[in-house]
């Protein structure tokens, strides 16, 4: 029999989450053929990888999807996973885009004549462009000694925690500080569990300053507007954790500190298994000291632009600690703090392995200039700091993917204009 035609399409998408429908969203503006390859369902990761209370950390105002920003009566406020799948759910349907559900890519190579050829799980296609939508959370990190512990004790990563009850009897260890290990760890705690806290080196910054969302504040002095190339860690910055804070009940600071007074364990930094003991870093005095650092540095440039833009606003304040480690543990036995689980929050790593194009510096990160690649006509999209702060974000990943299509009507020789109204 005759081997098939492969199709051809002018655009390959490689991710159906958020970034990858918005670049189909702007494609179809253009009137450009594409076909969005996603490996499970469309959006899954807000479904399957988020515990049941999560909620959004930065106010619902910013949710700004490209033709589908946040219509609901609490601008102010902070979804909760179900509304967030419902806002979701709507800027899907309002997308429509010419999605492939189920057919993850497993491999991408260029054409020697230009374009690129694409192995999919449901066979092989060719694109002239391919634009990588699959963000930057694929592999969920846990280090090689957790191998070790002891198999009754339950061990989850971040993304398969959903709820207190679904864990065994116990004392619970989690492991990391950032965004999801702090609201993991308080959650645990506000549901009465004994809860032992390996703190990272993630900073933290205030929910509410001087009568204001602190995020509004920042919006106003332009820093979600700053593009990567402006800020002074310049492309480091998209190495840094992000700041713990919560939008639960309404929004609120997470300070380890009072959790540490209610009875919750801190250590630093955990490190190494000895057998059937944890062993960390004599750094937690130090890590919660930079945290609170980041936390007041953040509201004394709030106050600086308050003062220079003279608004009325309330007075200024300084946090102050609430509570101090004492000498600090260096060492845990599991067994006599009756630890039945463990939730690793220490993050993800990208897994680039199925794109063959020598894009990629010595870590294995894809270099971009705002998503354009060096590799003609491949594009990365949904990255944190791809150009400013929210580009892995509802904020700002609707201008990303924009400006990438207007690059990419340009190569196709369809128009020059870099933009659409969204």
């Amino acid at each position: 029999m005759p081997t098939p035609a492969r199709s051809h399409h002018a655009v390959a998408i490689v991710g159906g989450g958020q970034a990858g429908l918005s670049m189909s969203y702007f494609l179809q503006r253009r009137g450009i053929e594409h076909v969005v390859l996603e490996r499970h369902r469309a959006l899954h990761t807000w479904s399957t990888r988020r515990w049941d209370s999560f909620c959004l950390v930065t106010p619902n105002w910013q949710c700004q999807l490209p033709g589908h920003p946040y219509g609901g009566s609490d601008p102010d406020g902070f979804m909760v996973k179900d509304e967030i799948l419902q806002y979701l759910a709507g800027f899907a349907a309002s997308v429509n885009a010419p999605l492939r559900e189920g057919v993850a890519a497993r491999r991408v190579t260029p054409r020697q004549d230009g374009g690129f050829e694409v192995v999919t799980s449901e066979g092989e296609l060719t694109a002239a462009q391919v634009v990588v939508a699959s963000g930057a959370y694929q592999q969920p990190i846990v280090p090689r000694f957790a191998e070790r512990l002891p198999r009754d004790i339950t061990q989850l990563h971040s993304e398969q925690y959903r709820n207190s009850p679904a864990l065994p009897d116990g004392a619970v260890l989690v492991v990391g500080s950032g965004q999801s290990g702090a609201q993991i760890a308080e959650d645990l705690h506000l549901a009465g569990r004994r809860v032992h806290l390996a703190v990272g080196d993630a900073p933290r910054c205030a929910r509410f300053y001087r009568g204001k969302d602190v995020v509004t504040w920042l919006a106003e002095m332009g820093y979600y507007d700053m593009p990567v190339q402006a800020h002074p860690l310049r492309e480091g910055v998209r190495d840094n954790t992000n700041h713990y804070v919560t939008g639960r009940d309404g929004g609120r600071d997470i300070d380890l500190r009072r959790f540490a007074r209610e009875g919750m364990e801190l250590y630093g930094r955990l490190t190494d298994l000895d057998d059937d003991t944890l062993v960390f870093d004599a750094n937690l005095r130090a890590s919660l000291d930079t945290a609170d650092k980041t936390y007041n540095g953040i509201n004394a440039a709030i106050d600086k632009h308050i003062a220079k833009a003279g608004i009325a606003a309330p007075a200024a304040s300084s946090y102050v600690p609430l509570w101090q480690p004492g000498e600090e543990r260096r060492s845990l036995r599991l067994r006599d703090a009756g630890i039945a689980a463990v939730i690793w929050c220490i993050g993800f790593q990208p897994d680039y392995r199925w794109l063959e194009v020598p894009v990629f510096d010595g870590r294995g990160n894809p270099g971009h200039v705002r998503g354009v690649s060096p590799h003609d006509g491949l594009y990365f999209l949904g990255l944190p700091w791809l150009h400013t702060w929210g580009s892995g974000r509802f904020s700002s990943v609707a201008r990303d993917a924009d400006h990438l299509a207007g690059h990419i009507a340009d190569r196709l020789g369809i128009g020059s204009a870099r933009s659409v109204v969204v």
